[in-house]
């Protein structure tokens, strides 16, 4: 579960880096905000639970670029608080997480504030990657979510694409517990 929850974060947190660096302070603000999780995919179907449902993500800039998100998903009846931190590289559109154990790559799609991030690397033991589709508003788009399937098609997945449903707020009755 820490894995699906280290991604979830990892790829709303990298969206707002797809833009080019920021020239300014106020650029950089203007990265940070709410994004939604529209679909995901990973290639190791087997090794995490699918959430039941996702809030928005809440994405800070921190000094020297790196990012920090914070969300909720709900998994198994449970609220889990998941916040992680993405280390800015120096190539663009790169980040690491969980100690350099996973890479994340950002990529725009053809639609404004809709970005795929992609992911490799150790998950609970295992090499495996995984792609998101996030975009500023929670609202289905199919121009991105074509735009996301070619991309999946070119890296080679073939699994079925999960959408989870979002909400803004963990329902009420489940039991939240912090996620370190």
């Amino acid at each position: 579960m820490k894995a699906l929850l280290l991604a979830v974060g990892l790829g709303l947190i990298t969206v707002l880096q797809a833009q080019d660096p920021p020239a300014s302070g106020e650029d950089t603000m203007a990265m940070s905000g709410k994004w939604y999780l529209k679909a995901m995919i990973t290639d190791r179907e087997t090794s995490w639970k699918k959430p039941e449902l996702v809030t928005p993500m809440t994405l800070t800039v921190l000094e020297g670029g790196s990012l920090r998100a914070e969300t909720t998903l709900l998994i198994n009846g449970q609220c889990k608080e998941v916040e992680l931190i993405l280390e800015k590289t120096s190539e663009p559109n790169k980040y690491m997480a969980y100690g350099g154990k996973r890479v994340v790559y950002i990529e725009p799609t053809e639609v404004k504030d809709h970005y795929i991030l992609y992911c490799e690397g150790e998950i609970q033991g295992e090499q495996a990657r995984m792609a998101k589709l996030v975009g500023r508003d929670p609202e289905s788009n199919e121009e991105a979510l074509e735009n996301f399937r070619e991309f999946l098609r070119a890296k080679g997945f073939n699994q079925e694409i999960f959408s989870p449903k979002q909400g803004d707020t963990c329902p009420p009755g489940t039991d939240q517990e912090p996620e370190a």
